[in-house]
């Protein structure tokens, strides 16, 4: 095992097999982030969703995807110019992976790749117990999706952080009121029908403890893209809070809870998940109206 990633590994307490498959699939993302920089992807493009919480903000829940948006629209991208990169760095670390690009077959702004492993002998390369190892099945396959949407709404705002392993590299991301804007657009806009996405919920709840504030004119925008919001005035604070309020009284608590606990390190961290907690949750999101 390389010293660097042997460092990364020693950040983790690994007690079950779900935990070390977890901490390495985060080792796998911070050096694709690491590949994907190299690559000058981050001129481009800015991360968000669950990882850069994660990555970057200390979230308390492991993350599957890696999640870009562009800094402005542009339908010519094409994230093969730098899976090349990602991989040729993964590989450069020990990691025996494929990157393959999705084939969508109805057009979309959203461009996919797919890293692929064999948990077993990743799980080798970070010297996991042999009794560890054993716990997974044969050819089960570990998966980093990244994706990058090619046609972002406007009214977001960016900054840089830095994340020192395996080396010191910088990494542009979304800033955090636009991180809950587009946390709170997948908790009111995502067609799932009769699924919930706990993990949504877990970080709504999250970012009322830790980052309040939320940009307004960037969920305004991304209901527009998605037709949840269509009249030409701005979205009124009373009326997010409005359609967050009945998002509550709709939802399966109890799915909620299932689907998120795969995911914690503290199960007991969900125990309390009701409506009326939820709900007084919703009071502790602060609005804020500044725009680019």
């Amino acid at each position: 095992m390389q010293d660097a990633v042997s460092r990364m590994l020693g950040r983790y307490r690994i007690r079950t097999v779900d935990e070390a498959v977890g901490a390495l699939r985060e080792i796998v993302q911070e050096i694709a982030l690491l590949g994907l920089w190299r690559a000058r992807l981050f001129e481009h493009a800015a991360l968000y969703g669950g990882t850069a919480l994660r990555v970057l903000h200390g979230l308390d829940r492991f993350s599957e995807d890696l999640d870009f948006t562009l800094l402005e629209p542009r339908p010519d991208f094409d994230l093969g110019r730098f899976t090349g990169a990602l991989a040729e760095e993964v590989r450069a670390f020990g990691f025996e992976v494929e990157v393959t690009l999705r084939q969508r077959a109805v057009p979309s702004p959203i461009q996919s790749a797919f890293l692929k492993a064999d948990t077993r002998h990743q799980l080798l390369v970070i010297d996991a117990p042999p009794e560890m190892i054993g716990g997974v099945p044969r050819g089960q396959k570990l998966r980093v999706k990244v994706e990058v949407d090619t046609d972002p709404p406007g009214g977001f705002r960016t900054t840089t952080r830095y994340l020192l392993h395996p080396i010191p590299f910088s990494v542009r991301a979304c800033e955090l009121p636009d991180l809950f804007a587009g946390k709170m657009h997948a908790v009111l806009c995502r067609r799932w029908k009769n699924r919930v996405k706990g993990r949504d919920w877990y970080d709504f709840v999250w970012f009322a403890a830790n980052h309040p504030e939320l940009r307004l004119p960037h969920l305004e925008q991304r209901m527009r893209q998605t037709g949840d919001w269509t009249e030409s005035r701005p979205l009124p604070a009373g009326v997010f809070r409005g359609l967050l309020d009945a998002r509550i009284d709709s939802l399966d608590v109890e799915q909620a809870r299932g689907e998120v606990l795969p995911f914690l390190k503290q199960p007991d961290a969900v125990v309390v998940w009701s409506r009326d907690f939820f709900r007084d949750v919703a009071r502790r999101i602060v609005c804020v109206a500044d725009s680019r």
